[in-house]
């Protein structure tokens, strides 16, 4: 897999009938090794080892509704009312972020009304922090630790 811009982790790797498995903490159970998936282990161990966020508060592939679709979140973080706060969207290290992945995640944001946004795709990391009332963003250097 593709060294990231993330600290490294240590991880439960298994392989089965030619696939390789990763242990997901938050899902307790062995997900098939993507290079999504790769991404996405390595920012929630991020978020708990380097930002403090607890387990309790954070959920992967979380299901919404958006204009009648269901669509899942990567991660999601819950504040301590248990309302979202922060969207996280993890795409493949070889996936460019652009534009439309932005757009992916504000209409995600349209329904769960969080204060952050973060896209990765594991070398490249945008966080941005919501102003609802004036319905802009900033983008900021790193997303703020777990208080």
């Amino acid at each position: 897999m593709t060294i990231l811009n993330l600290p490294p982790c240590k991880f439960k790797i298994k392989s089965s009938e030619n696939k390789r498995f990763i242990f997901d903490n938050l899902r307790k159970k062995y997900i098939v090794l993507t290079p999504e998936e790769w991404v996405r282990q390595h920012f929630v161990s991020y978020l708990r080892k380097e930002k403090n966020y607890p387990e309790s508060i954070m959920s992967v592939e979380k299901q919404l509704t958006v204009n009648g679709l269901k669509k899942r979140t990567d991660i999601l973080i819950f504040n301590k009312q248990g309302l979202p706060d922060i969207i996280v969207e993890c795409k493949a290290p070889s996936v460019e972020i652009t534009q439309s992945t932005f757009d992916q995640i504000a209409r995600y944001n349209l329904k769960l009304n969080a204060n952050y946004l973060i896209v990765t795709n594991g070398l490249s990391h945008f966080y941005c922090q919501i102003d609802h009332k004036k319905e802009a963003y900033t983008f900021l250097k790193d997303i703020p630790s777990y208080k």
